[in-house]
């Protein structure tokens, strides 16, 4: 266990010697909700004496331990410091029926709405979020912390245009190298290295085997990788406005197809490395002459991006690129139709340099022959 996750546990002991109790009317003019999950809601509010606004957050007392309570408040308030996390502003309390917290409030929702508006998110843009993120994410585990709960609904927007954001929802951090239970879920978001737990789950069912449920338990480590891959999705997110597949298991078609063009990708890189990389290199990763072309649903991609996506989405954990690495590959176009484009301005400007280095050429050899003549 990291200094960090010592600290948090002693701030939770600490915190709970003062937790008081208010009305939040007293203190607070609430103006409209702002998000709503299994956690409880978050409500837009402002301080009654300063004018301060703020986001509350509701824990229902009868499904929050205070001890959960508090873990989310202190790691907010206290290790938060990242310029996009999101933060606890020091004030918590409790009603007869909530745990409430004040933290930093996102007055341009979040970027799930702007994900599946009209507009949706430019490259531009894209490539603003993922900077954010990564470096968030990155001073995260540089504490000894794994988020886990990375996703569109949890990235809240402090700025127009994407231009600021911050992760929050940290209910489901958890130090690295903490023993979890894999549980499965329908989403692209979960890993698939849990797909054991689905199988398992089904091959119970079929069989009406009455294990307990210590037996039908698969426990597997927290690893900064849950995070790499849940990034690797929400940049596919951005560029696409859609999910790259339903769920990450083998009989997904859309994770199926991934995973076959992922290997042989891989196969042909395991060649070229045996060969001292011998073969053509002016091919791109991406641009290889495959056996098994890109995915359709992939193929809006320029070759950086997919690059990315093939070290955040790497299907064994411990191979995906840790979250900084997303810095290595800003700048450069990260949808084909700007990779084309870029390309042909390339051609262009050659092409041009070319006319201007010939027609020089030109005026040279009629100057010398003039000077002949004389």
């Amino acid at each position: 266990m990291s200094d960090a996750a010592r600290d948090l546990d002693e701030l939770c002991y600490l915190t709970a010697q003062c937790m008081t109790s208010m009305v939040t009317a007293e203190h607070f003019r609430v103006i409209k909700k702002l998000g709503e999950g299994s956690y409880g809601k978050v409500m837009l509010a402002v301080h009654k004496k300063r004018g301060t606004p703020m986001a509350l957050k509701f824990f229902p007392r009868c499904s929050t331990t205070l001890h959960t309570f508090l873990r989310e408040y202190n790691l907010s308030l206290s290790f938060c410091t990242h310029p996009s996390l999101t933060r606890a502003l020091g004030i918590f309390f409790s009603t007869p029926s909530h745990y409430i917290f004040a933290q930093q409030a996102a007055l341009y929702g979040d970027l799930y709405d702007v994900i599946v508006s009209d507009v949706g998110v430019s490259e531009v843009q894209a490539q603003s979020v993922m900077s954010q993120l990564s470096g968030a994410v990155s001073y995260l585990h540089s504490l000894g912390f794994v988020h886990r709960d990375i996703k569109p609904e949890n990235v809240f927007l402090c700025a127009p245009n994407c231009r600021w954001v911050k992760l929050g929802d940290f209910g489901l951090v958890r130090p690295h190298g903490t023993q979890i239970r894999a549980v499965w879920y329908e989403s692209p978001f979960c890993v698939p290295e849990v797909e054991q737990a689905k199988q398992k789950k089904k091959a119970s069912r079929k069989e009406g085997n009455q294990q307990t449920q210590e037996e039908k338990d698969i426990w597997m480590l927290v690893e900064p990788s849950l995070d790499s891959w849940a990034l690797g999705i929400l940049t596919y997110c951005l560029l696409t406005s859609c999910f790259p597949w339903e769920e990450s298991t083998s009989d997904d078609p859309g994770y199926h197809q991934f995973c076959i063009w992922f290997n042989d990708v891989k196969e042909k890189e395991d060649r070229d490395m045996g060969r001292n990389r011998q073969m053509d290199r002016g091919k791109n990763i991406g641009e290889e002459d495959t056996a098994v072309p890109v995915p359709s649903h992939f193929e809006s991609l320029s070759t950086l991006a997919l690059t990315l996506l093939r070290r955040l989405l790497h299907p064994l954990p411990k191979y995906r690129a840790m979250p900084d690495e997303v810095l290595s590959y800003l700048g450069g176009p990260w949808l084909l139709k700007t990779e084309k484009e870029e390309k042909m301005r390339q051609e262009e400007a050659q092409e041009e340099a070319r006319k201007i280095l010939g027609g020089g050429a030109m005026e040279k050899d009629i100057e010398r022959e003039r000077k002949r003549e004389r």
